[in-house]
């Protein structure tokens, strides 16, 4: 009996050696952290679990492009009087600008007080707009004297009025007389002037078009059917400004007294920049994207003959 319980008894020495050698290996392991390591499933964030935090070139990527800079703003002064086509020419023009982006019309009367008929255009045209009024006076409305030029001298002083005490935003300014065509790439080119920008002008002048001379980038003379010797042959309608250099100047204006006829864009232009500064726009004033229309004059002989309408309709 001794020699059958001696026999199990080194028959099973050696495995229970082994088991305790492995007990006493893993009671030596350091033990795991009481807080276990949290698990993001990557469906988690769909089923409002947490999202792991990013790592600092992770966030980096993540950040997206820099901010591009504020689109600079385009100031439209359009000076505008009462005539059977005003608000024909007042809808084609807004049409136009309502596809500009960041663009406020500066809208000028020649008239003693607001009228009516433009109050309600330009509250249902859904445009950034300023409605201004200014009458010219009556010695100045004979045949063959310059036109406008109490109402663009109102929006120049509306502008610095506005920029007064706080620092302007980049814009540009040009002058958009109502019967004119615009092309929409030309708001594109007039946007980047940094002082005085200038491109052709289509259907005026007697020609095709006028535009400034371009040589290596410069303006050096114009291509012009009427008095080429001026300082700046050149439309109201060629030419833009930045808001700073109009800021910078407060006391350039278009001129009534000791202005020629048809020098007000070169008396204009001599008190802000030079022939030398000017920047070609349009690629290299090569590219016709305005053009001086008029809408033909309305005949309007068999109103007076008719009964009137029981109905007002405004036109």
């Amino acid at each position: 009996m001794k020699s059958v319980l001696f026999s199990r008894f080194f028959t099973l020495l050696p495995w229970v050696l082994i088991v305790i050698i492995m007990l006493d290996v893993d009671t030596r392991r350091p033990a795991p952290p009481l807080t276990p390591r949290p698990y993001f499933s990557p469906y988690a964030r769909g089923r409002g679990g947490a999202r792991p935090p990013l790592r600092r070139s992770e966030r980096r990527n993540q950040a997206g492009p820099p901010r591009a800079p504020p689109l600079p703003t385009i100031y439209a002064i359009t000076p505008t009087y009462s005539r059977p086509v005003q608000k024909a020419e007042l809808t084609r023009l807004a049409n136009t600008f309502r596809q500009v982006a960041q663009l406020h019309w500066i809208l000028v009367e020649d008239a003693a007080a607001r009228s009516e008929l433009v109050s309600r255009f330009l509250a249902r045209a859904g445009l950034p707009c300023t409605h201004l009024h200014v009458p010219t006076p009556r010695r100045y409305k004979r045949p063959g004297l310059p036109r406008a030029t109490e109402q663009r001298n109102a929006g120049l002083a509306w502008l610095r009025q506005r920029h007064r005490h706080q620092r302007a935003q980049p814009g540009v300014l040009f002058f958009a007389d109502d019967d004119n065509t615009y092309s929409l790439e030309l708001f594109q080119e007039m946007r980047t002037t940094r002082k005085v920008s200038v491109w052709p002008v289509g259907l005026v002048g007697g020609r095709r078009y006028e535009r400034p001379l371009v040589e290596n980038g410069k303006v050096v003379g114009w291509y012009t059917g009427w008095r080429a010797d001026r300082p700046f042959a050149i439309d109201m309608a060629g030419f833009a400004v930045s808001l700073q250099v109009i800021l910078s100047n407060p006391k350039a204006v278009f001129k009534r007294r000791g202005s020629q006829p048809g020098m007000q864009e070169s008396d204009f232009l001599k008190q802000i920049t030079t022939v030398e500064e000017l920047e070609p726009k349009a690629s290299n004033c090569t590219k016709v994207l305005v053009w001086h229309t008029r809408t033909e004059k309305v005949n309007l002989a068999n109103e007076p003959k008719y009964h009137l309408d029981t109905v007002k309709i405004e036109v």
